[in-house]
C-alpha cells in the first residue's frame, strides 16, 4: 500500500511546499521543522491502522475505559537526513524504542554510486511493527538495502515506511523487492534524473538540514 498524505489536502502539502521551496530552504531550523512535522502526521496515520487494547485506567474519581496501544512499534532512521523526520515520528510513538542504520550513496568516477551500510544500532525487531524513515525515496535502492539489512536482526510482523518526498520509479522498486511494506509519503513525484536525483524534489535533504558534506 502507498499513502500520499498530501492528497488528503491536509497541513503535510503545506509543509512540503515550504520544504521545496528555495526561498525557504536557507532557514535550517525551519526546514528541519517541517520534516519533524511530517513525521508527526505521519504517526498519527499510521497510528490509526496498529492494534490497540482495551484497558482501565484509574482517574481521581473513578475508573475509566480507555484504548492503548497493543505493542510499541521498533521507530529506525538512516543517517544523517533522516533525524528530524524521525524525532516527528518520536514526538507521537514517545514509547518506542529506536535503530539507527548509517546509510549513504558511495560515488563512483562513471557518475554510478553503490549503497554502503557501515552501522547498525538495533533493539529486538522478531513480530514487532517497524517504522523506517527516510525523507528522500529516490531509487529505492537505499531502503531496499536498509530492510534487508534490518531483516538480518529479525523479522518484523509489519514494515511501514515514512518519506517526505518519493519517485515513482523508487516506490515500484521498493515494492517489487518487498510487496508486504507499506510506504506514507508526504507526496510523490514522477521524475528521477540519471544521478538518481527526485525532480522536482526538493534537494538534498541532509544537507539542507545539517549543512553541506564532503562527497564520499
Amino acid at each position: 500500500m502507498v499513502v500520499n498524505l498530501s492528497e488528503q489536502h491536509s497541513l503535510v502539502s503545506n509543509w512540503v511546499s515550504e520544504l521545496r521551496d528555495i526561498e525557504l530552504q536557507t532557514d535550517r531550523m525551519r526546514f528541519r521543522r517541517n520534516l519533524e512535522r511530517i513525521g508527526e502526521a505521519a504517526a498519527y496515520e499510521i497510528s490509526k491502522v496498529l492494534p490497540f487494547v482495551n484497558r482501565e485506567v484509574q482517574t481521581p474519581l473513578g475508573v475509566a475505559a480507555a484504548k492503548v496501544l497493543e505493542h510499541q512499534p521498533v521507530l529506525a532512521t538512516i543517517l544523517r537526513a533522516g533525524l528530524p523526520l524521525h524525532q516527528g515520528l518520536l514526538n507521537y510513538f514517545d514509547k518506542a524504542d529506536n535503530a539507527f542504520i548509517s546509510a549513504y550513496r558511495k560515488h563512483n568516477k562513471d557518475g554510478s554510486f553503490d549503497i554502503s551500510l557501515d552501522y547498525i544500532s538495533c533493539p529486538e525487531l522478531e513480530d514487532r511493527v517497524l517504522i523506517i524513515s527516510d525523507p528522500m525515496l529516490a531509487t529505492g535502492a537505499s531502503l531496499v538495502k536498509t530492510i534487508q539489512f534490518l531483516k538480518e536482526e529479525g523479522h518484523p510482523k509489519e514494515i511501514h515506511v515514512v518519506t517526505a518526498v518519493a519517485c515513482t520509479v523508487g516506490i515500484e522498486y521498493v515494492k517489487r523487492e518487498d510487496p508486504t511494506v507499506t510506504i506514507w509519503c508526504g507526496d510523490i513525484d514522477d521524475e528521477l534524473t540519471a544521478k538518481g536525483y527526485i525532480v522536482p524534489g526538493l534537494g538534498d535533504a541532509g544537507d539542507l538540514a545539517f549543512g553541506v558534506k564532503i562527497q564520499m
